[in-house]
Order: structure tokens, then sequence, then C-alpha cells
């Protein structure tokens, strides 16, 4: 390069370094007077705008959707120093431009002078904006240095009552460790946990539509979070209520009349009869017990049979049913037999002794040995990570999930990386050995330190609970028997609220927080004066399962029937009326098998064993029927995974299939049995309406029985001629016509 050359180009690195420094000055002079002097701060001020804007969201530019051309942000900006490095290390230092800020790409996509593919998210006349332009002529800086943090939101009004089709704007506080307090409604972020019931804008206002009940509206600002309670009342008048038996009823009650919904009348004795034996025994109730609770004439008789119910058996078959899936009591291979019948066998004689749930959870959790000598092992067989561990525990037992805080803060909770890795710490010393017995394990507990290693920061952290510290735990001590004592406290705020809510959409079809295992601040229950007062019954119960269920259906709410009044037709979630829910692929299979007068063979088990006593999955994977009816396959701990819709598959199954058909046909069955018995068609027919609803014919049905049994044959004229008595086949038509209606198919 030549002598001119270099003074060329020296001159003209000269000129671009100035121009630099007068771009900076004509912007330092346009801000300094028209606009206010205060630092802005890229973690109070940038981080909520680009998370109101939706940067840092979904599959946009958050890590946990990959991040759009490069661009990765924290989820809801929780990571705010990572946010900064990205912006103005990364990208090649493009995406913020000191010199001229309004160029930078920040601000060019977000504006829409440059191609976007989010489209506008900042207009250049918008506030936000304007805060990040100037954030980028001030230097860029992380911190400030004298900016507060903040502590908590705050959300105005807390709760309130909004009427169907109204407004209600809400306002969002910022509360920082200074003491001072900023109004941010306007970058807040809203979201209705019911959307059906109302809509939340971006600016607050919520909209109510046309459902009563209560809703509740989460506003978020900066990972902390605050909620807004709404209750819609129907406005109807609520002048009849039934006598309140226990305090279900009196919560119950006393919400519908705040709201203007009539409940429904009590149900009648065999609805009742039928419902509670469904509820507690997975069964129907056998045309004798049918046809004696009617004759009864007892006032406490419906208290009576409740108390009969969950002395049985059947009330621990059936409630094992529930639990065990739950617990992925999963046969993989052959086997596994051992250990999925021996803790079947575990859960249900528990159920039966009414061993109290929290020593049934402080067994499980501390199980060590093996699957003979003690059966809660076998949970340690399926479950044998760690992480899937704290996730499994804190989902089934305390309604908590974990799953999101593995890789970033809960979008929805207040749970950090630490505190998953924390709850995992407790499973860290588990320790195994083969034994005598194939595919068996001996689980023990390793002596050392309990710690897990957070993967993002690299901390190794010791045990602690959720939100609580549970002390020092020395190398000897298995640090699972301290998680135990933890979540079975009388102080744990997730334990018996999590039981109790998973108890009552058993019983009610809805729980009191849905989904039942997602409980948080932001998901509050529908009643929570009835919420605080079946956790504290059932604590100062001892944690007694059956004492709660008692309570529950003996109560007049249990009691309500299912047919809608004018009023409460739309009701969903204050359990105004009994909500009725298809029966269960095993409960339905029983209950075709108990009205056929059939049974199903399975392998590996007596004769006459019910579907209901099954002990693992695999059974489902052999039973057509089970598996069309969504029988779980206890791979999760999620009670979705059992499924309770309708489909086409399994109407066509009871309509037309060879199962059902041979269960009709059988030469024991019922059918088969009437054709050959000397009682009257009357009584036959009588018999069949007790066995399969648990009451008697109505006169119109009684007739239409009666008419299609009785109908003669005709003759090549088309003439009637004698007929003989109603055949095997006759009665099969009509055992298959009540076993396909809705009445059957259904708990009401």
């Amino acid at each position: 390069m030549t002598t001119l050359h270099r003074a060329y180009s020296s001159r003209l690195f000269f000129l671009r370094i100035l121009n630099s420094l007068v771009v900076l000055l004509v912007f330092s002079g346009m801000t300094s007077g028209a606009e206010d002097t205060r630092s802005v701060s890229f973690v109070n001020d940038v981080v909520p705008i680009l998370t109101k804007a939706g940067c840092n969201m979904g599959l946009c530019h958050a890590k946990a959707g990959g991040g759009q051309n490069g661009f990765q942000l924290s989820l809801l900006g929780f990571e705010p120093l990572e946010d900064y490095e990205s912006l103005v290390k990364e990208g090649h230092g493009r995406r913020l431009f000191p010199s001229v800020p309004t160029k930078s790409l920040l601000l060019t996509k977000a504006s829409g002078e440059t191609p976007h593919g989010g489209g506008v998210k900042l207009p250049r006349n918008s506030e936000g904006y304007r805060l990040i332009r100037k954030w980028i002529e001030q230097g860029a800086t992380y911190s400030t240095g004298k900016e507060p943090t903040l502590v908590s939101v705050q959300v105005e009004p807390k709760r309130g009552l909004v009427n169907m089709g109204e407004e209600k704007q809400l306002k969002a506080i910022a509360k920082y460790s200074d003491g001072s307090t900023r109004d941010v409604t306007k970058l807040a972020l809203y979201e209705s946990n019911l959307s059906a019931m109302a809509e939340a804008s971006e600016d607050g206002v919520v909209k109510v539509n046309d459902i009563p009940g209560k809703v509740a509206v989460m506003v978020r600002y900066q990972g902390k979070i605050a909620v807004f309670t709404a209750a819609v009342p129907l406005g109807a008048p609520v002048t009849k209520v039934p006598a309140a038996k226990n305090f279900i009823d009196k919560h119950v009650f006393a919400n519908l009349k705040e709201l203007g919904i009539p409940p429904s009348v009590i149900c009648d004795d065999t609805t009742f009869l039928r419902r509670v034996t469904l509820d507690l025994c997975g069964r129907f109730p056998t045309a004798e017990e049918a046809a004696a609770f009617q004759a009864s004439t007892d006032k406490n008789k419906r208290d009576q049979v409740v108390e009969s119910l969950l002395r049985s058996p059947n009330y621990a078959d059936y409630f094992a049913s529930k639990w065990v899936p739950l617990l992925k009591n999963r046969r993989d291979a052959r086997a596994d037999i051992t250990s999925n019948f021996a803790f079947h066998a575990w859960v249900r004689d528990s159920l039966l002794a009414n061993v109290p749930y929290d020593q049934m959870v402080r067994e499980l959790l501390g199980a060590t040995g093996t699957v003979v000598g003690n059966p809660p092992v076998a949970w340690y067989k399926r479950v044998k990570d760690p992480k899937e561990q704290l996730e499994d525990i804190a989902q089934l037992f305390l309604g908590v999930r974990m799953q999101c805080a593995q890789c970033h803060h809960h979008p929805f909770e207040r749970w950090s990386q630490d505190d998953y890795y924390s709850l995992s710490a407790f499973f860290s010393q588990i320790g195994r050995k083969p034994t005598g017995t194939r595919g068996e394990d001996l689980i023990f507990h390793k002596r050392g330190l309990a710690q897990a290693k957070n993967v993002k920061s690299g901390v190794m952290l010791k045990p602690a609970a959720l939100g609580d510290n549970v002390g020092a735990i020395s190398p000897d001590e298995d640090p699972r028997l301290r998680l135990g004592n933890w979540m079975s406290s009388k102080e744990n705020p997730f334990f018996a609220k999590a039981l109790v809510n998973r108890y009552w959409k058993h019983f009610f079809k809805r729980a009191l927080i849905e989904p039942e295992d997602d409980i948080r601040d932001t998901n509050p229950p529908t009643n929570p004066e009835l919420m605080a007062a079946l956790e504290k019954q059932f604590i100062s119960s001892g944690f007694d399962l059956k004492q709660l269920v008692k309570l529950i259906t003996q109560s007049h709410t249990y009691q309500l029937s299912s047919m809608p009044n004018e009023y409460n037709l739309l009701d969903r979630q204050n359990y105004s009326r009994f909500y009725p829910r298809r029966l269960q692929a095993e409960v339905l299979l029983d209950a075709i098998d108990q009205l056929a007068g059939s049974s199903t063979a399975f392998a590996n088990l007596p004769p006459g064993t019910r579907a209901i006593s099954l002990p693992d999955n695999s059974y489902t994977k052999s039973s057509a029927f089970l598996k069309v009816f969504g029988r779980p396959n206890s791979a999760s701990v999620c009670e979705c995974e059992r499924i309770q819709s309708s489909s086409l598959a399994q109407s066509l199954h009871l309509i037309n299939s060879g199962e059902i058909k041979s269960k009709l046909a059988t030469g024991a069955g019922r059918a088969a049995q009437f054709a050959k018995s000397d009682a009257s068609t009357e009584e036959k027919i009588t018999e069949l309406y007790l066995a399969a609803f648990s009451r008697k014919p109505r006169p119109e049905e009684l007739k239409t029985s009666l008419d299609y049994l009785n109908e003669p044959m005709l003759d090549s004229k088309g003439q009637p001629i004698a007929k003989k008595k109603p055949t095997k086949k006759d009665y099969q038509d009509l055992i298959w016509a009540l076993m396909n209606t809705k009445e059957f198919l259904f708990n009401h």
C-alpha cells in the first residue's frame, strides 16, 4: 500500500469516528431536554417490554422453543443476565447499534422496518420502543447500580363480583425493594384459567361471558404472579336448599346462594344406591340389594349402606384399581409378575385395613429391601431415575407439576431449577443390588452426602423441600425418610390438599382445582372455603381415607339429582347437581358380566376374578374391551391416561362385537336361565331392571318389554299364530337393549 493510500485510509477511519461522535451528540441532545433523564434499567424496563411483546415466549425467541434464527431469550425473561448477553454479545454485535440506536436490529425488527416473521411488535411511536431506544442511547448497560429489585406484584382488585357480559379493569402494581411502587398494568401479562367463562385483554380488561361460577385471571410480571378471582352470578332466586348434613353442604350451598344457582333436588333411593355402590365398590348393586334397599323404611339407610360398602372387600379392590396404575405397576417383562402381584396386594390390603394415607406414602417413599419382603420396593423397580422419581412424587402426592422446572423457571409457578434439583437430591442415595429372584433388585440406602447437581449452573444442591428447609441430613440418614416426614406434616400446604382434591374429583367428576394434579397459586379452587375445610378435616382425622369418603358420600351435595332444573343446566363447577359420567372400562366390563350372567377369564388369576381386581397393565394389552374403553397402561401418574370419553369403536364393540355376543349367549348366562325358569315374564323383566338400573321398570317400560317378549309369530299370510313362551334369544335381545342404554353406561 502506498503512502497516499495509507493516508487516505487513516483519514477515512477518522471521519467515521467523527461521524459516530456527531451522531451520538445529536441524539443525546435530542433526548436531554425533551424526555426524562432517568436511567433505563435492563431488568426492570427492557425485559418486561420484551416479555409483553411476546419475544421470549413459545415459538418466537424463547430458548424452550429453540429460538428463531439463532436469537434465543430465556422463557418469559426469567434469566435476564442470559438475555443481556444474547442481545449485546451474540449475533456479531448486530442486534444493538449504540452509534445510531434506531438502526439497531432489535428495534428495526420489532418495529417492522426490517422484515420480521413475528410481525410488528413495537411500533415506533410506542412507549416500549422509546424506552428500549433510550436504553441503547444510554450505553445498553446491564445494571445502573441503582435500580431496586422487584419484590412482588399485586392486582387490584383481588376479588370481585362481575355480572355476565360485564367487564372489569384490573390494575397491576409492582413493589420494589426500596419501597417504591409502579403501575405496570400495561406491561403485565394476563391469562384466564377458563377462557370459556372469561377472557382477559392485553391491557388487563376482563370480559365475562354467560357461564356462571368462579374464574381466575393470572397476572404475571417479571416472574412474580398475582391472581384476580371473579364470581360470576347467575342471579336466580335460591329459595329451596336441602338441609346441610355436614360442612360440605354448608360451603357448597353458601356458594350457590352467592352465585344465584338453585341446586337440584335430592335423588331418589334407587339412584343413590346405584351411584354410591359404583363409586365405592365399582359394581352395580345386586337385584337382591336393590330390592331390599327400596323396601327398607329406616331413615338412616343411606348412611348405613355407605358404612357397609366401606367394610366390603370390593371397596379395597376398586380403589386399588385407581391407585395402582398411577403408581406405575407396569409389567414390561414376564419376570415382573412377582413384583406386580405383590405391589397390588400391598395397596389393596392397606386400603382394606384403612392404613392412614400418610403412613402408606411414607412406606412407599422409604421402601428398602426386596419385593417379597417389602412390596412397596416395587415402585423403585419401575421408577429408577431420580428426576422421574421427584416428578412423580410431586405430581401424585403434592399436586405439583415440576417437569418444566428441570429446564427453566416454571412459567405458572414459583419453582426454579434449584427447587427441582434440590427435590431430586432426596433420591440421590438409593442403592441397588441384584437378588436371587430374576429381574428383582435389593433396594437400600447408600451411605453418603445426599446432593444433586443443577445441570445449568453446575452448583451441587442439598435436599430441600418445596419452599421449605428440612434441615441438615447426615450421610447415615436416608433422605427419603426426611422427605416422607415433611410431606405428611400437618403444616405441609400441598399433601392433604392434593389428596382431598383428587378424591373430590372421583366422586364429582370435576375437582375443586382442575386438573386435579396441578395445584398452584395461579389455579385457585372454585370453592376455597370448602377446600380449606376438607383439608383441615383430613389432617385432623389422622389422614383417614375412609372417613373422608364417608364424609363426602353422606353429604346432601353428593346426593343431589343429576337432573338439572331450569337454572343449573350450564353449571359445570359449583356442584349444584350431580354430573353424570361414563363407567370406567373395568367397571363396565364387570357390569356387563353381572347383567348377562357371564364371566371373563384372566390369565394367572382364579375364575371369577373381576376386572377391577386386575393387578397390572398386562391385562389391558390382552383384552380388546379394556383397551377400547380406555383402561390406563400405567405409564403415567396422570389421571388423564384413563380415557373417559366416548368413541365410535366403543359403540361398535357394544353393539356388534363377538365378545358381547358370546357373553349374552353363554349357556350359564341369565338369558339361558330365564328361558328355563318357571317364573313369570313380568318377574324376569323386573329382575333385569333391578340388575341393570337398581330400580323396577316403569309401567311403560314393562309394557314395551312384555310386548316384545310376547310378540306373536306370524304365518305365511301375516296372521298371528300362537307363540310359545319367550326364548333364550328373546331374552338376549332384551338384555342387549338394556346394556346399550345411557342409563346403564353412565353413573348418574
